[in-house]
């Protein structure tokens, strides 16, 4: 991962020398994604900037990467998985061995329609000088931020934090996941769209056990792609246990041109962190017994999370409250694995949305409305989940990848007929992924029941944080709420709180609108709440709001 600004459109009047310097400025506040290196590219039309955090041929891939010829600059946030695939194909003559270059070879061999022969996780501004026309693209789930804008002269800004923007762009606002902007036909397009959107493609469909567990091992196996130190997120719980379990295995070895050789580093860390007692601590030891991972379980203190909360809503730019609470052990975690000299990090995001992990789905009516919710959930996944293990890890300069999210082994697991992911009183959720690495984990971790990250670090982090907003905000202030925040207005004291520190940082109706809203009970999402009545009555998105599921389910919830 690293962090791009770019300002395009630039006019034959406009003074490059000052706006060069602005771009740095402005860049230098997403330092931070990328403190190895920084470079900047400047033509008639066009401003590039790129800080670099070094993961993939660290002595020859800075950026901007320019073509041999000095027509294409492009600047990159991201991995690309299958580059070696493409690099075979290409005439194009390469520079690096950055894997991103190879968005330069496509698009000078195909123009602007390569993006959907791209695995991986990618934002990038490309400008192609010859024909004075840039491309802006995210990738499909939106794993990396970007974010853009205009300025007061009318000039488009992009950046991959929103903080880069604030005070220049008025009209600041995510690029959409899955798009991509051509100034050749001023237009922002959908490039990625799959058949197993709709349930109707799906229906009937039934990969195998054996199938399903070899699509995502090969996404682990591929995201292993590094030339540096890395490690594994392990709370414990099912998913990150299965990226480490895969991720273990193949840690021995890298695979270079097809060649197998000894890995560079063997030993396969892991990293767990909690509140003294939690249950994701000793669930992480477990595994990494079982494993023979070197493991590291941090314990935090309340004080040290809840003196961090100003700094985390700085960095991960939301004022959502699952999010938050989640954010801030991440936060901290990511501050001990960059100490340790780990650049980079496997993670378990995005297998509850595409397998209906969430325990609400248990209220799920239908396998037709079971899938229908999965598939608002990845598309909402770019705004929680990516957001804060991006932007919670790059805070600290450490890479956060997400093979759940690989592309290839989504269309093998959102290809399946909901009806096998279907949970019900008898059937714990995600049973089908359980059920297809039989063998691979400890019993009790691979039968765990799902914990929400801020629930499993312990029970005591959100009970302490909402008797602290109690505190912290005045029956008077709240009562005012509305007034204060007519947008998006927070029902609970400690949605004020967050509200009002992401407010210092990020001023104006722009950045508000750039948080979703709507009640969201154990992370659903608005449409969900109707699976159940019981709903109505719930104010607390965490997982134990889920009466009659959760096996710590709270007991009141109003």
């Amino acid at each position: 991962m690293c962090a791009i600004f770019g300002i395009f459109d630039l006019q034959p009047g406009d003074d490059l020398a000052a706006l060069r310097q602005l771009a740095l400025e402005l860049s230098q506040r997403q330092r931070h994604r990328g403190p190895d290196w920084s470079g900047v590219y400047v033509d008639a039309g066009v401003i590039l900037v790129h800080e670099r955090l070094a993961i993939v041929d660290p002595a020859s891939g800075a950026q901007p990467l320019r073509s041999r010829d000095g027509h294409l600059a492009l600047a990159v946030n991201g991995e690309i998985y299958n580059h070696r695939e493409w690099r075979a194909k290409s005439d194009y003559d390469f520079t690096t061995g950055s894997d991103c270059e190879v968005i330069n070879a496509l698009y000078q061999q195909h123009g602007a329609e390569f993006l959907n022969k791209l695995n991986g996780i990618f934002a990038f501004a490309l400008w192609d000088g010859d024909a004075q026309r840039y491309l802006i693209a995210r990738d499909p789930i939106g794993v990396c931020p970007l974010y853009w804008g205009h300025d007061g002269q009318g000039r488009l800004c992009v950046a991959s934090e929103m903080k880069a923007l604030v005070g220049i762009c008025a009209d600041v606002t995510p690029f959409p996941p899955g798009h991509v902007y051509d100034s050749a036909s001023g237009e922002l397009q959908r490039y990625y769209q799959r058949p197993w959107r709709d349930y109707a493609a799906t229906k009937g469909q039934s990969p195998g056990p054996g199938e399903l567990r070899k699509a995502f091992e090969q996404a682990v196996h591929r995201q292993l792609m590094t030339d540096v130190p890395y490690g594994v997120l392990l709370s414990g719980g099912l998913d990150s246990s299965l990226v480490a379990a895969c991720a273990a295995r193949f840690a021995r070895e890298r695979i270079e041109d097809g060649d197998r050789s000894e890995a560079w580093w063997p030993r396969l860390h892991s990293f767990a962190i909690g509140l003294d007692g939690s249950p994701d601590l000793a669930a992480a030891k477990v595994v990494a017994d079982a494993l023979g991972t070197v493991h590291h379980g941090f314990v935090y203190t309340f004080w040290e999370g809840l003196d961090a909360l100003p700094e985390v809503i700085r960095h991960i730019e939301t004022y959502d409250v699952t999010t938050i609470r989640a954010s801030t052990p991440m936060y901290l975690l990511a501050r001990r694995i960059k100490a340790m000299g780990v650049k980079m990090v496997l993670s378990g995001e995005g297998s509850d949305e595409i397998f209906g992990g969430y325990l609400y789905f248990h209220k799920a009516p239908s396998a037709e409305a079971f899938h229908e919710e999965t598939v608002r959930k990845i598309d909402a996944l770019h705004s929680y989940d990516c957001l804060r293990a991006n932007k919670s890890m790059m805070a600290w300069g450490v890479e956060a990848r997400v093979p759940f999210l690989d592309l290839e082994f989504m269309e093998v697991a959102m290809g399946m007929d909901a009806a096998h992911k279907m949970v019900g009183k008898r059937r714990i959720e995600k049973a089908v992924l359980r059920e297809a690495f039989d063998g691979a984990l400890p019993e009790s971790i691979l039968w765990r029941q799902k914990e929400q990250f801020s629930d499993g670090v312990g029970y005591g982090w959100i009970d302490g944080l909402k008797a602290h907003a109690e505190q912290a905000i005045s029956d008077r202030e709240f009562a005012a709420a509305a007034a204060r925040y007519p947008f998006n207005t927070p029902a609970t004291k400690e949605a004020y709180l967050y509200r009002r520190i992401f407010e210092k940082h990020f001023p104006g109706e722009a950045c508000a609108a750039t948080v979703p809203g709507g009640k969201s009970i154990a992370c659903s999402s608005p449409a969900a709440l109707a699976w159940d009545p019981a709903f109505a009555a719930m104010a607390d998105p965490s997982g134990r709001a889920v009466r009659d599921v959760h096996a710590h389910a709270l007991e009141a919830t109003a």
